[in-house]
């Protein structure tokens, strides 16, 4: 297995082979290199201590490496790699819900809103036969949101960061399109997912974590 600081490098010389082929318009070179940053990801946590929190957020990435690759494809597979991407929404949701269950109140009204906005602005666009998938996705987003704010620390920064790549496509596909759209919008869900990879990478964390979950729960 290679080292860390190896798999670091890998994924950053794969993500700027990636930027290049969006510059170049080179999709064989982007569906190859698309992948690898959060493959690399992968890999890297399963050197980490095992925890049931950092076996779902591996899951969660792996179903994310499929929508990648299925989003990638030069052919419009968008409803399969959105399928592909709420299923690890739902898998980073089990992750956070194993770390807490406390309300976090403040962070469900948060996360209606974001979630409920972003449905409701792209709605407005009209989605034709996507209204129901959509609204499935915003709703899990939307929950995962806001378990993640729950959990705190770099799991909730990593989380904000994948949901506003999300939301730059939708806005970009159903809203507005803009120029700088593909850039802005893999470099969030690279940020996003390094985040919630590193949320795992310890395992005295994932016991801190959901010790003050338990204190929480207490405290409600």
């Amino acid at each position: 297995m290679p080292r860390p600081s190896h798999l670091l490098l890998i994924a950053v010389a794969t993500a700027a082979l990636y930027l290049y082929a969006l510059a170049t318009g080179n999709p064989l070179l982007a569906l190859l290199a698309k992948p690898v940053p959060v493959l690399a990801l992968i890999a890297w946590l399963s050197t980490c201590p095992a925890t049931a929190y950092r076996r779902w957020i591996m899951i969660g990435l792996g179903l994310s490496v499929l929508g990648d690759l299925l989003l990638a494809i030069p052919k419009d597979l968008f409803v399969f790699g959105l399928a592909a991407f709420l299923c690890a929404h739902l898998a980073y949701l089990r992750g956070y819900c194993s770390l807490t269950l406390r309300p976090a109140l403040p962070a469900l009204a948060f996360a209606v809103l974001v979630g409920g906005g972003l449905f409701g602005l792209l709605a407005s666009h009209g989605l034709g036969p996507l209204l129901i998938p959509v609204a499935l996705y915003a709703l899990a987003i939307g929950a995962m949101l806001w378990r993640a704010l729950a959990c705190g620390g770099v799991a909730a920064l990593g989380a904000c960061a994948f949901v506003l790549s999300d939301s730059l496509i939708g806005i970009d596909r159903f809203v507005s399109p803009f120029a700088a759209a593909q850039y802005l919008i893999i470099l969030l869900y690279w940020l996003g997912q390094w985040l919630i990879a590193a949320s795992a990478s310890s395992g005295k964390t994932d016991k801190a974590l959901t010790q003050s979950g338990a204190d929480n729960l207490r405290s409600c």
